[in-house]
């Protein structure tokens, strides 16, 4: 009798330990999916872009593919790589990340140049010409893979940055219950987004109410301003993240402008309304990290179209 009390005493610390580490995993993905939450939201905006101009019922079946291809990226080959260098080289995780946020800012500033001086891209045209369907949803899928790569890596970084200093096996199920968190909540974002005309179009035909039914209309109509506002949240989210990425990166090098003279306005512009500090004070941060992100983004887009690009197309890596 003694042994069974014994053993049940053991099974009882056991499930405490096994409760304290539950908390530890759920406080540290909190805190590590809450830093990493720019670059989600403009995952979850990039993406509905890959499905466009298909076919309804080939739209699901693309996100599904893309959802795994974004699950292999953070599990099998970025979270291995993320450990690693957190354990062996912890002194390139900055670099690495202001490596991510430059790319973001590039990206950014591309899209506000597209939208500002459209002009035509030959190579995208050639791809839509493609007259072989599944041809072209592979090519879409593998190119929404990897740019999830390059979006996942930068909110892996990010998480682990934000990670306390902890066990291997703690670092190792937080990044993962993170990255696939975070994969369930943009993708599945994503498929209701990219459906949401149909689910409109179905309750405007067959719903029972007028109430109902305007709601469907309301929803058909509505889904074109959507894309343009998440499109436009998205590009936002890219050059204040890469902005603010690269900014805390300067200044953990001994490099303290922009930051600090950034936070000293924030500081002087919430003092001014204390009712709001918090809301204000992280608006005026956003934004002026949003423009350094813009000005570094343009800076950038030379040297990636006319160096970076033709040097990786030579590799054969693109």
């Amino acid at each position: 009798m003694s042994g069974l009390l014994a053993l049940l005493d053991d099974v009882a610390g056991i499930a405490k330990v096994a409760a304290a580490s539950v908390d530890d995993v759920a406080a540290a993905a909190a805190k590590a999916g809450s830093k990493a939450a720019g670059v989600v939201i403009d995952d979850a905006a990039v993406t509905p872009s890959y499905v466009a101009g298909f076919r309804a019922e080939r739209e699901l079946p693309m996100i599904w593919k893309i959802t795994l291809g974004s699950l292999r990226n953070k599990l099998l080959f970025l979270l291995p790589i993320a450990l690693l260098l957190a354990n062996l080289l912890p002194q390139a995780i900055t670099p690495l990340l202001m490596i991510g946020g430059a790319y973001l800012c590039f990206e950014g500033a591309e899209k506000v140049l597209h939208k500002v001086m459209p002009h035509a891209d030959h190579a995208v045209e050639e791809d839509m010409d493609i007259r072989d369907p599944a041809r072209l949803e592979e090519e879409k899928v593998a190119g929404a893979i990897k740019t999830d790569f390059i979006l996942s890596a930068e909110i892996m970084t990010i998480a682990l940055a934000a990670i306390p200093e902890s066990g291997l096996l703690l670092e190792a199920v937080t990044l993962a219950v993170v990255g696939v968190l975070i994969t369930v909540a943009v993708y599945g974002s994503v498929a209701l987004i990219v459906k949401m005309d149909d689910i409109g179009l179905h309750l405007a035909r067959v719903g029972r109410l007028a109430l109902t039914r305007g709601l469907g209309r309301w929803l058909v109509k509505g889904m074109p301003y959507l894309m343009m506002i998440l499109s436009f949240v998205g590009t936002l989210a890219m050059l204040w993240v890469g902005g603010n990425i690269v900014i805390h990166g300067l200044h953990d090098f001994g490099l303290h402008w922009p930051y600090e003279p950034i936070h000293h306005l924030a500081e002087i512009a919430s003092a001014a309304v204390p009712a709001l500090h918090g809301l204000v004070a992280w608006a005026i941060t956003a934004a002026l990290d949003g423009v350094f992100g813009i000005c570094l983004g343009f800076l950038l887009i030379p040297v990636a179209t006319r160096a970076i690009g033709p040097a990786i197309k030579k590799l054969g890596l693109a």
